[in-house]
């Protein structure tokens, strides 16, 4: 069940934007929190980049500054309309994540950022499969969300903040090994510098996975 203030966040956008600026405090701030995922990796203005449930955009303005094809995907008519307003550059598809209308093989690189903790755990495998579709062979799957944290410290910031704005699907995702049910779908890790994944951060409360569809997909 969704709280009162996980309501008020998606109805007033500078809640969600105050809400977003403090959370990424745990990182060394929003800049950095949005650089996450995309490090080490190589990006160009021809890279086709899907920003899956892209809310109002806020991934997708950081995204558009690398490349000039970058698509949105969100359910939500409200935050489409917010998002095309914020980063008109894109472009935008109204539609539900497990079910994406594009062909397959469409996309360079798929982004997800702090999203699929509002799945039930049946359509993350569905939704995986799908990104699974629509990346060319060697595509990459970057996804960024919570972690149950490492650090002990790092517990009671974690747990009020999920409490007051998320649902029980946060709890499951802390709870799930997503390396696991991404590799069981086919991804492989992405290994650019001998890391492992998931790398995480803010005391092992945020985790960011890059994942790749092999060549011979």
């Amino acid at each position: 069940m969704a709280t009162i203030f996980r309501d008020l966040s998606y109805r007033y956008q500078w809640l969600y934007d105050a809400i977003a600026r403090l959370a990424a405090l745990s990182v060394g701030g929003e800049a950095r929190f949005r650089q996450l995922a995309l490090q080490n990796l190589t990006v160009s203005e021809e890279t086709k980049i899907l920003d899956l449930c892209c809310g109002s955009g806020q991934t997708t303005q950081f995204l558009a500054q690398y490349s000039q094809d970058v698509t949105g995907l969100d359910a939500s008519p409200l935050s489409l309309q917010r998002a095309r307003k914020n980063v008109p550059s894109a472009n935008y598809v109204e539609a539900f994540a497990e079910s994406m209308p594009f062909g397959g093989g469409d996309f360079d690189l798929v982004h997800s950022s702090v999203a699929m903790h509002e799945m039930q755990p049946a359509q993350l495998k569905q939704i995986f499969q799908e990104v699974h579709r629509v990346l060319k062979p060697g595509g990459l799957f970057i996804l960024v969300d919570f972690h149950r944290p490492t650090n002990p410290l790092f517990w009671p910031g974690l747990a009020v903040f999920l409490w007051l704005f998320e649902t029980e699907t946060a709890w499951k995702l802390i709870e799930t090994d997503l390396k696991i049910l991404l590799a069981e779908i086919g991804f492989k890790q992405y290994n650019s510098k001998g890391s492992q994944q998931p790398k995480l951060y803010a005391g092992g409360s945020i985790q960011v996975i890059q994942v790749q569809k092999s060549v011979d997909s």
